[in-house]
């Protein structure tokens, strides 16, 4: 075994097409690398069978579990939601739309030593250009605002020591920009951070929702408020 004990858990919106892959794949791998592991989908308000798939999932496992929000409150609340629920020393969370290969995990717990977050950086990113040049706006963005730059800050591959969780506190924002504003605090914490390179696929099913003017909206103004807060942090 590679690791005593590890939570995972994937933010999910209408994913009824992906969820059951990206979990039954995870458990195969967790089978392998641990014998205490638990997964937790975060349902951020689907509208579409999500739920459902995700309860048949829960009665072949008891180590599978669901938190629902009702009604979506986007990405960067369903992290918050997973990171403080998540119960043992190490966390990883990955997006339920199969677009990265849970079987890299195991180059992440490889560096865990070395390392307080091990984050994922993609090594060709498969979105429409819009994404990708959005992506490339907010790591300009992260610099001037917040003083970090990171290959890849939002990439939705990272395995995190559970100590950072709760040390830094609760996370003030609920958008795009929480996943900054988490490796920020972390970063002025002093905990240690480790980029790695992760394969990304084109999504097969369902459809993405980082790009809508009203997720980007909502990231620039969380992102003035929260640089307004950390400036005495």
């Amino acid at each position: 075994m590679k690791i005593p004990a590890i939570s995972v858990f994937f933010p999910a919106y209408n994913e009824a097409k992906n969820i059951k892959k990206t979990v039954t794949k995870a458990v195969k791998v967790l089978d392998k690398i641990t014998r205490k592991w638990e997964i937790i989908v975060i349902n951020d308000g689907s509208t579409d069978k999500t739920g459902q798939v995700v309860k048949k999932l829960i009665k072949e496992s008891p180590r599978i579990s669901m938190i629902t929000h009702i009604p979506n409150k986007g990405y960067g609340a369903a992290l918050k939601t997973g990171l403080y629920n998540c119960k043992y020393s190490w966390i990883v969370f990955t997006d339920a739309d199969g677009q990265f290969d849970f079987t890299e995990i195991d180059q992440f717990l490889e560096k865990r030593d070395k390392a307080d977050l091990i984050i994922g950086y993609r090594l060709q990113r498969c979105d429409p250009p819009g994404r990708v040049f959005i992506a490339k706006l907010l790591k300009i963005w992260n610099f001037l605002f917040f003083g970090i730059w990171f290959r890849d800050a939002d990439c939705g591959f990272k395995l995190i020591k559970k100590e950072v969780v709760d040390k830094i506190g609760t996370l003030k924002t609920e958008s795009a920009i929480t996943e900054t504003e988490f490796l920020v605090r972390a970063k002025r914490a002093g905990f240690k951070i480790l980029e790695i390179p992760v394969h990304h696929h084109p999504r097969k099913e369902g459809e993405q929702t980082g790009g809508n003017i009203s997720v980007i909206g909502k990231a620039i103004k969380e992102s003035f408020n929260l640089w307004k807060s950390l400036k005495d942090f």
